[in-house]
């Protein structure tokens, strides 16, 4: 038997360090190689460390929560294929595709995401049938066995438990993760960016119709058009004319770095908290193509799928919260860029339409600028110039 160290390996794209956000053995345990260790989150994206051997856990270094360098000790291994181990820890290769968690099988394959949830509800996942390629256990899967009933997870008659005081009890949640880094860069944007937004209503009426007319006649495989796709869409051309809100501030060079390609970043809301997955060069995207592609990096966001490219490198946000969007809101702005799009729920309102009293489809636009780069006149100009476009859909196709 031989001492093995295994060492934190980049995640990916120079990592200079990543957060433990849970164990997945503990010291004692017998581990296979390949079998998931630890859960490591980095910026926006949280990976499954596999074991490098076959062997015990002898000793973690850290707890959630703790930074880990990269080369750093993690996990220190009784192995008795030092040998091969060494091979391997040299290679450092980014994780796989996690295999999935669960109390003692390896061969178990599910998300990080889907394994914490197990945890949480006291679920083995040994127990569940994943429909996923493989038998990867989906979320789905998981919900089914959440609903089914189980005597372990069945609460104690009222009058077992100890009374409590009223108003007493409290829960204390550990920041870890991907929370935490949203709290940072959060915490970093709104303290350190002088942000003015600013909100125009915006008639959709007409655009709401060809939304659903071109529903109506596509093809049965054609990705769900959401306003989204459109606001991206109109949205492509308007920064041609205002590259001053598709940027970034390098703060280390006192330099601004305008784009000529709009990265397009979709703001979503995930069971981790808040991502940004990007759509890349969508100046080069038709309508429907572009649709499939925030479809996709969306998803890939939400079942926690997505790789740091997907993850990084978007030149300006769009923000929305749909039926849940509200009347108006004051995004914050996603460091380093320089401006946000909010787009708030679309609503029947009785306006005044040429000349007349009309019921009317109505979406407010709430957007974020920086104060240092973007001035008032030009955030105002791009904002009715998008609206313009909007409200006169035949634009949209127009660049």
């Amino acid at each position: 038997m031989s001492r093995y160290v295994f060492r934190l390996p980049d995640l990916g794209e120079g990592t200079v360090s990543a957060e433990i956000v849970a164990w997945l053995v503990k010291p004692g345990d017998q581990v296979a190689d390949g079998q998931p260790i630890a859960e490591m989150s980095t910026e926006k994206a949280v990976v499954e460390l596999p074991s490098p051997v076959t062997g015990k856990v002898i000793s973690l270094n850290g707890v959630p929560g703790d930074a880990i360098a990269v080369g750093n000790e993690l996990i220190v291994f009784e192995s008795a294929d030092g040998a091969a181990a060494a091979v391997k820890s040299a290679a450092a290769p980014v994780p796989p595709e996690p295999p999935k968690p669960a109390a003692d099988a390896s061969d178990v394959r599910a998300s990080p995401a889907t394994r914490r949830r197990a945890r949480e509800a006291g679920i083995d996942l040994n127990e569940v049938n994943g429909s996923g390629p493989r038998g990867r256990i989906e979320p789905q899967d998981l919900e089914s066995a959440l609903k089914k009933p189980a005597a372990a997870n069945i609460a104690p008659p009222a009058a077992a438990r100890p009374p409590s005081e009223p108003g007493a009890a409290t829960e204390e949640i550990k920041v870890l993760g991907v929370r935490r880094v949203i709290a940072q860069r959060m915490s970093a944007a709104k303290r350190n960016i002088p942000h003015f937004s600013y909100v125009e209503e915006v008639d959709v009426t007409e655009l709401e119709a060809l939304r659903l007319h071109l529903i109506a006649h596509g093809g049965s495989g054609e990705a769900k058009l959401t306003m989204l796709p459109f606001l991206v869409a109109a949205l492509v051309p308007v920064l041609q004319r205002f590259p001053q809100c598709n940027a970034h501030y390098d703060e280390n060079r006192d330099t601004i770095i305008r784009f000529r390609a709009v990265h397009a970043g979709i703001a979503t809301q995930t069971k981790d908290g808040l991502k940004v997955p990007v759509v890349r060069h969508a100046e080069s995207l038709a309508l429907q193509p572009l649709a499939a592609e925030i479809r996709r990096v969306t998803q890939a966001a939400r079942d926690n799928s997505a790789s740091r490219e997907i993850l990084t490198g978007s030149t300006i946000t769009v923000t929305s919260l749909g039926k849940l969007g509200g009347i108006a809101s004051t995004p914050i702005i996603n460091a380093p860029e320089v401006a946000i799009i909010g787009v708030n729920r679309v609503a029947e309102r009785v306006v005044v339409h040429h000349g007349a009293m009309a019921v009317r489809r109505i979406m407010n636009l709430s957007s974020s600028f920086d104060h240092r780069f973007v001035d008032g006149f030009d955030a105002a100009a791009m904002i009715q110039a998008l609206k313009e476009r909007l409200e006169h859909p035949a634009m949209i196709f127009i660049r």
